[in-house]
């Protein structure tokens, strides 16, 4: 597949992805989609990522900041159902929560098929 043919797949992904988090009474804001080279070095240099290669700078990864009853989740036990459906889309599907060495709960990206 082609960078577009991912990203559409993603995009497609995202949008059963939100449906699941309403559906489960969740509320969700946007985190970050794309991300630009000079704020990718940022996060590397500062321990918030570990490669310039982010899903983000190929506009297949989104950060997602979930709430329940209005109050910001992070916790992994409370959104593994979330990451599962994620996961369970596409193969080419991850959930950041299931990272191993860097458990990142907000983020949902596609690797490249």
């Amino acid at each position: 597949m082609t960078l577009r043919e991912n990203q559409e797949a993603f995009t497609d992904d995202t949008m059963l992805l939100f449906a699941y988090i309403k559906g489960n009474a969740y509320t969700f804001t946007y985190g970050e989609v794309w991300r630009h080279e000079i704020m990718q070095a940022w996060y590397v240099e500062n321990g918030f990522s570990k490669t310039m290669n982010s899903n983000h700078r190929k506009r297949l990864a989104i950060d997602l900041n979930i709430f329940k009853d209005g109050s910001y989740i992070t916790n992994k036990l409370m959104l593994q159902h979330i990451g599962d459906y994620w996961e369970s889309l596409s193969p080419e599907n991850s959930w950041g929560g299931n990272f191993t060495g860097f458990e990142d709960t907000p983020h949902f990206e596609r690797r490249m098929q």
